[in-house]
């Protein structure tokens, strides 16, 4: 299995807490998932670019990470970290992958795999750098997303119906796989729960929080308002399960927040 990671905030926010400090950091999780890492960062709004940074070296032991999850900063986060079952060890198969404006992670086997790539258009089956079956689906989905013509506009209802039937046709397949997944333009991000666990945690300031910005200028950071989204509980905070078969958007604008699309 792998360690999926995704994070919407209100204000940019310095990720290094929840990828090297937290209890349960990823990576700590790292031990586990020892395959690679990667970590993919935004502003939040159209018109900026991810940063995207990726290696072969598990987590806890590179410090290429600690550097990395240290500077790491931005509205939204998507972070893995991989144990390899579809795929060799390489760069091209390591998480999160880019293809446009779209980043993509995964946990999970997906084992229908002829199926996956019949649906998959020819242009977005080139794109693949890698041989993961994470990647494939990935292509998958931005395919359903070009012949709606949804792939360069914001999420909206219509990304949403574009992104659950995609995830229903697959995950509808007898003995299809696992497919949790983390998809985001950089405004938006949709979790996917299907097969593995995942949590939920939100967080906003408290009265004592605000009081403390009007006087200092700034809430303490682990304090902020954000979503975020974990293959497991990363703090001793109250994480919620996310339900088998939920799909959920997350939203950077006006104010972090999360919908289930039915």
């Amino acid at each position: 299995m792998c360690r999926l990671l995704g994070i919407v905030t209100a204000s940019p926010y310095e990720f290094g807490l929840v990828l090297r400090e937290a209890p349960r950091s990823m990576a700590m999780l790292s031990r586990e998932h020892r395959d690679g890492w990667g970590l993919a960062t935004h502003a939040g709004t159209p018109g900026y670019a991810w940063a995207l940074q990726r290696s072969v070296q598990t987590a806890d032991e590179d410090p290429g990470f600690a550097e990395h999850a240290r500077r790491a900063r931005g509205r939204v986060l998507l972070a893995h970290v991989r144990q390899k079952t579809v795929g060799p060890l390489a760069i091209a198969n390591t998480h999160p992958f880019q293809h446009g404006d779209w980043v993509f992670a995964h946990n999970g086997t997906v084992k229908d795999i002829a199926w996956v790539e019949k649906h998959a258009s020819p242009e977005r089956l080139a794109e693949r750098g890698g041989a993961t079956d994470s990647e494939l689906f990935f292509a998958y989905l931005l395919t359903k997303l070009d012949e709606a013509g949804a792939t360069q506009k914001l999420a909206s209802r219509q990304t949403d119906d574009v992104v659950r039937r995609a995830v229903l046709a697959a995950t509808g397949r007898d003995d299809f796989g696992s497919l949790n997944f983390l998809l985001s333009n950089g405004s938006s991000l949709y979790v996917s729960r299907f097969g593995r666990p995942l949590h939920l945690l939100e967080r906003a300031p408290s009265e004592d929080d605000l009081e403390e910005a009007a006087a200092s200028g700034e809430v303490p950071i682990e304090r902020r308002r954000c979503v975020v989204v974990a293959s497991e509980p990363l703090t001793d905070e109250a994480w919620t399960p996310i339900e088998q078969g939920a799909l959920l958007r997350l939203d950077v604008l006006p104010s972090p927040h999360w919908i289930t699309i039915d």
